[in-house]
């Protein structure tokens, strides 16, 4: 935890907060701290600051806070997921948020388990604590939004052309494109043979589509691809589905 990430709830006044549970463990435990030390705190969806250890209890704190620095820029990214099992949904909701993307879609595909629409790990406070512990982690306060989506086609059809408008649209799908994503901030046709440093792709934002771990079917990519969307190439080697975000982002950006 790099950052103690403050709710409204927190605040009994207002420069004061109380706080128990995780984030009094993480204080009194980790950072084994003692009144008058001065700890990086962060209001959600607001500012960061400091917050100096005033108060201590056997199961809460209490800290002086003032917010004087803006958080980390978001990035330029929309992500839309296919649903995933529930661990690796966990771990790369932590991902996005701790590499600061602010919208993601989880979409129904073909190859999803229609049973893990009913996971717990799709219930909105199970998917606040992973997004709380990615922020922790990047030192961010903005929270991301999420939004589930069940149907893959009338979301494609009906939601999709809006939300990728202006934007460049890629899907992720091995060996399925003509284009390839290089280590140049650039994504070009797989049969060329002179690389630019930079093609100009982050002069628009992203919206990254990444499918279920069976890949998308022809269907899919084909009505994707009918919308505006263009299918890329990893390379080679096959990624499992936490992997491929910050790959790609690491590519990008």
């Amino acid at each position: 935890m790099n950052l103690i990430l403050l709710l409204e709830s927190d605040f009994i006044s207002s420069h004061r907060v109380r706080l128990s549970g995780r984030r009094f463990l993480h204080i009194q435990d980790i950072l084994k701290a003692q009144c008058g030390q001065s700890l990086t705190v962060g209001k959600i969806n607001g500012l960061l600051g400091k917050g100096t250890l005033v108060h201590k209890e056997n199961d809460a704190v209490e800290l002086e806070v003032n917010f004087n620095q803006k958080p980390p820029g978001a990035l330029p990214l929309t992500l839309i997921l296919a649903l995933q099992r529930p661990p690796m949904l966990k771990r790369i909701l932590f991902s996005a948020a701790m590499l600061g993307i602010k919208k993601i879609i989880i979409l129904n595909f073909n190859r999803v388990e229609k049973s893990l629409w009913n996971s717990s790990a799709l219930k909105p406070q199970s998917i606040t604590e992973q997004l709380v512990l990615g922020l922790e982690q990047a030192k961010d306060t903005l929270m991301p939004e999420v939004i589930l989506k069940k149907g893959f086609k009338s979301f494609v059809d009906d939601e999709l052309p809006a939300l990728i408008k202006g934007n460049r649209a890629l899907v992720a799908h091995p060996g399925g494109g003509d284009h390839a994503i290089t280590n140049f901030n650039a994504v070009i046709p797989c049969a060329s043979t002179v690389i630019p440093a930079k093609a100009g792709i982050l002069n628009q934002p992203i919206t990254l589509i990444i499918g279920p771990e069976g890949g998308i079917i022809d269907y899919e990519i084909e009505l994707l691809e009918s919308v505006g969307c263009q299918t890329i190439d990893l390379g080679p080697r096959i990624f499992r589905t936490e992997s491929v975000l910050p790959y790609i982002v690491g590519k990008l950006f």
